[in-house]
């Protein structure tokens, strides 16, 4: 593909794929189209069906510099696009949060099922999908998001504005400093073990902000820090915490000496267990 002529769709998703799959993505072919249906501004659905669609002018340098950031540095589509869909909503983000995830959907979820005008923090709420979604899906409860990086709370911010949703940001350090006035306590906080560091995606790795992932020797330092906070904080009644694979048994454990009487394990869409709820 060269910048002096028009370019077919297909030749340019052509040398796209090859050039994103010999950089290492398993998903060369969506990342490729996703990529260029931005490029073009158009939707994914109208760049595979429309013949007339051509690559020219300040699109093929665009569509080049976005496959050489997503070949050569395995730069996120998402952190390369600048946006993200979470339920219902659509977030901006970029590498001073973690990018939302599917699973985390599930704490939004647990949100759903709380009572008629529940106050809620959400802890750790980087770009504030969780916050937000919920707010958007049952504006009857109070919502707050608390984080400790002043860059990921300006993006949260900047995303309720954007979306009208009326949320209130913290910054703090886990529940330190923060109102004892809420009911729910949800949180994706960090959970990688330091010793799963090597095995992380390069698109994790290299580009998602670390202090967001990486949580002391097994994971769980962040997730023991808030519990024993909760644990002093009698009003709140429900605690719901995304953790890792593998983690839901001692986190179970941690949540019952916390003071939550009944605890259970949500399961992902892969089945694992990814969020534990504490009730009491």
């Amino acid at each position: 593909m060269t910048t002096r002529s028009a370019v077919s769709v297909r030749d340019a998703l052509d040398g796209a794929i090859t050039a994103i799959d010999a950089g290492g993505s398993p998903s060369a072919r969506l990342d490729a189209e996703l990529l260029l249906a931005d490029a073009l501004g158009v939707s994914r659905e109208r760049l595979l069906v429309d013949s007339d669609l051509v690559v020219e002018g300040p699109v093929v340098r665009v569509f080049q510099n976005a496959v050489r950031r997503r070949a050569v540095t395995r730069e996120p589509v998402a952190y390369i696009l600048g946006r993200r869909g979470f339920r219902r909503i659509e977030l901006a983000v970029d590498p001073r949060a973690l990018i939302p995830r599917p699973e985390t959907e599930l704490l939004v979820e647990v949100g759903l099922g709380l009572p008629r005008g529940a106050r809620v923090l959400d802890v750790g709420t980087g770009s504030g999908a969780v916050a937000l979604a919920l707010k958007d899906e049952r504006p009857d409860l109070a919502l707050a998001g608390s984080e400790i990086s002043a860059d990921a709370l300006a993006l949260a911010r900047t995303n309720g504005e954007r979306l009208g949703l009326e949320v209130e940001w913290l910054h703090a350090d886990l529940l330190a400093g923060v109102p004892d006035e809420f009911d729910t306590i949800l949180s994706n906080p960090p959970y990688v073990a330091e010793s799963a560091r090597a095995s992380l995606a390069p698109e994790i790795l290299r580009h998602e902000p670390s202090e967001a992932l990486f949580a002391g020797p097994d994971g769980l330092d962040a997730i023991r820090a808030l519990l024993a906070q909760v644990a002093a904080r009698a009003r709140v009644r429900t605690v719901a915490l995304e953790l890792g694979a593998g983690q839901a048994p001692v986190v179970s454990e941690l949540a019952r000496a916390a003071g939550f009487a009944t605890v259970r394990a949500e399961r992902d869409l892969a089945g694992i267990e990814r969020v534990v709820v504490g009730e009491r």
